[in-house]
């Protein structure tokens, strides 16, 4: 393994609200393996996605800047009925990227959701391996993006569909235990995006493979309930302890940082407290998530840091630690945050510009938000106007 670099685990969660996890005030149900990095490593309370909504905080933790830079930011989110070849340009620097440029092994386990093949995708954006879904969320068990009889199969094997009988959560665990004990046995450092679709919608747990087979839409609108969310949470929960102990095992944890986060705030089941409001909301509720990293030896365990941090702050922290930069012909929105992690030092004061479009009537032109030199500089969380001309509160987070 090269001297001095740390392999690096950045596992996402999907939909995941604030309070969805015992360390951050779940009450109902534990989560003992997040909960052990957690102990393990440094807590952020004050730790907020890019965006309410998938693709649009997916394009700033990849790049490190704010979404609006470009087009595919303004997606929220990027859907099939998107009327243009829209994705993340191949070209762009990414965290992927950039490691991949200095030695890393790189892989992405699970959800993609940032444009298609062949003018998109995770093998075209650093990414040297690729095992997951490529849409924004699929059935747990048919691993369908549509019902159970439609033809719309989304499992990949790098650029190979794949037919697989599980439930996505575990095969996703089951992967990446496979990758870290197949890196093990080189000298490279290695990077995983381990990019999980639970919590998501549709509402299965383990144990719901009958309700896949009735499903008539992913937006499952007509099941779900709380104890099957606390299933799907859990299990996601025992996967990444899987991957965790497999670190242990192999005798890489010692040398490598574990990241945590959601791409954006809770679900029609999610716990949000003490905050109102959820995915597709600029309120607390759809924006502040759980961000947990973890690197023994470096940072102090059992920490809970107050400093503000937002999704696109990922990206120059976690190349900070691997000893490389961004490329300057794309400075990073985002902050470098071991100074502050490392030295214990007081948290810095910062400004944060968030905002989101609100859906247009059929027929409506795309509005485009316009973005300065430098977005820093905005203090207000901002909505669009709604279509119907009604007037939006503005505040800051």
């Amino acid at each position: 393994m090269a001297q001095g670099r740390p392999n690096i685990l950045f596992i996402l969660a999907d939909d995941l609200g604030y309070a969805d996890v015992s360390c951050y005030g779940r009450r109902d149900f534990a989560t003992p393996h997040i909960d052990r990095l957690a102990a393990e490593g440094v807590r952020f309370t004050q730790a907020y996605a890019n965006s309410a909504v998938c693709t649009a905080s997916r394009v700033a933790l990849m790049t490190g800047r704010y979404q609006y830079r470009l087009a595919l930011g303004l997606e929220e989110p990027l859907s099939s009925r998107t009327p243009r070849k829209l994705g993340l340009p191949p070209d762009h620097p990414t965290l992927p990227s950039i490691v991949k440029g200095i030695g890393y092994r790189t892989a992405l386990i699970g959800k993609w959701h940032l444009g298609m093949p062949p003018e998109f995708g995770p093998l075209q954006s650093g990414y040297e391996h690729f095992y997951g879904i490529r849409s924004g969320a699929v059935d747990y068990f048919t691993h369908k993006s549509g019902p159970p009889a439609s033809g719309t199969e989304d499992l990949w094997n790098d650029d190979v569909a794949i037919r697989q009988s599980g439930y996505l959560t575990n095969l996703l665990g089951d992967h990446t235990v496979e990758l870290v004990e197949a890196y093990a046995r080189s000298d490279a450092s290695y990077f995983i995006s381990l990019h999980f679709t639970a919590p998501h919608w549709p509402w299965e747990a383990p144990e719901d493979e009958a309700e896949a087979r009735r499903l008539k839409s992913l937006f499952h609108y007509d099941g779900g309930s709380q104890r099957t969310y606390q299933r799907m949470v859990q299990r996601m929960d025992l996967q990444i302890g899987r991957v965790l102990q497999a670190l242990d095992a192999t005798g890489a944890a010692a040398n490598t940082i574990v990241a945590f986060t959601s791409d954006n705030g809770g679900e029609r089941f999610s716990d949000t407290w003490p905050f109102t409001g959820r995915k597709t909301e600029l309120l607390e509720g759809g924006l502040r998530v759980p961000a947990i990293m973890r690197w023994p030896g470096r940072l102090p365990a059992s920490t809970a840091s107050d400093q503000v941090t937002i999704g696109m702050d990922w990206f120059p922290t976690l190349l900070a630690a691997a000893g490389t930069a961004p490329d300057p012909s794309v400075p990073p929105d985002g902050i470098d945050l071991l100074p502050v992690l490392m030295q214990a030092s007081a948290p810095i004061s910062r400004k944060l510009f968030l905002a989101l479009q609100t859906p247009r009537p059929a027929g409506d032109a795309r509005r485009r938000l316009e973005v300065p030199q430098d977005p820093r500089q905005y203090v207000s969380v901002r909505r669009c106007p709604r279509p119907d001309g009604a007037s939006q509160s503005e505040g800051a987070p």
